[in-house]
């Protein structure tokens, strides 16, 4: 079975995409079933909202409210749980440590981890290793996260010059990582927040407004979704995407307006 790919631009707000010269994303986007109005959480900031993606329940649920982890008051499985139980081969490559509590240990089959979102070409050398990996070993699930857009909007400011920059050259590296994907792949991208002036965080249109989009066999292709999307529903879709059943306490749902 082709593998699952779950990409994460982190920080990426939906209405840069068509000012910034990004040929790869753009012509994912016009194979894909897609929405540009997805909804983030509170607080729109990227360890809450990856623990809101990955077990799909809100941070009043989960707690985590700052970019610092500590465990659950009433744990609840997540999304790499629930595919390690089910003999899912399942790996990790991502570039801003916090991320290494998305799952619980024991979950995952690889992680490769380096520490640079805050150098303009971090994301090209997490899209080497990971499309060497996905070649080589054929994972079942592979969660992609590329973090430098987010890093360029807290210095340079979003919608910047320096911020669409940035979004031009880890669209490069999401194209290296494309261009190595088995053929009939399934692929999920979206981001986890946006942004505005050097912050995000707030409930701001600017802050929760987030693109989502996944693109694969059986899907829909240059395809609006028009029922309301969040990133709760991001692990029930992967999941089902996988051939596993959502978790019960999982409170996003399938996106099933994405199928054909």
């Amino acid at each position: 079975m082709p593998p699952v790919i779950f990409i994460m631009i982190d920080g990426l707000r939906p209405d840069a995409i068509a000012p910034a010269v990004c040929p790869n994303l753009k012509n994912l986007l016009a194979c894909s079933a897609y929405t540009l109005s997805a909804r983030s959480v509170m607080p729109s900031i990227t360890l809450p909202c990856h623990t809101s993606i990955f077990h799909s329940v809100t941070p009043e649920r989960h707690g985590i409210t700052t970019n610092d982890w500590h465990p659950m008051a009433r744990p609840l499985p997540g999304l790499m749980e629930v595919a390690h139980a089910a003999g899912k081969h399942g790996a990790f490559f991502f570039n801003w440590e916090q991320l290494r509590d998305l799952s619980r240990p024991g979950s995952l089959r690889h992680i490769y981890f380096r520490d640079n979102s805050y150098t303009p070409h971090g994301d090209l050398d997490i899209a080497h290793h990971a499309a060497g990996y996905i070649r080589d070993e054929m994972p079942d699930f592979a969660f992609v996260y590329f973090g430098t857009v987010d890093a360029a909007g807290h210095y340079y400011g979003w919608m910047s010059e320096g911020y669409m920059n940035q979004i031009n050259l880890v669209d490069q590296a999401l194209g290296t990582l494309l261009n190595s994907l088995p053929e009939r792949s399934t692929i999920l991208l979206q981001s986890d927040h946006g942004g505005h002036e050097r912050t995000h965080g707030t409930a701001s249109p600017e802050d929760m407004t987030i693109p989502w989009l996944v693109s694969g066999p059986g899907l829909r292709q240059d395809y609006e979704i028009s029922s309301p999307l969040s990133l709760l529903d991001t692990a029930p879709t992967l999941a089902h995407l996988l051939g596993l059943n959502p978790h019960p306490q999982w409170e996003g749902r399938v996106v099933t307006e994405i199928f054909e």
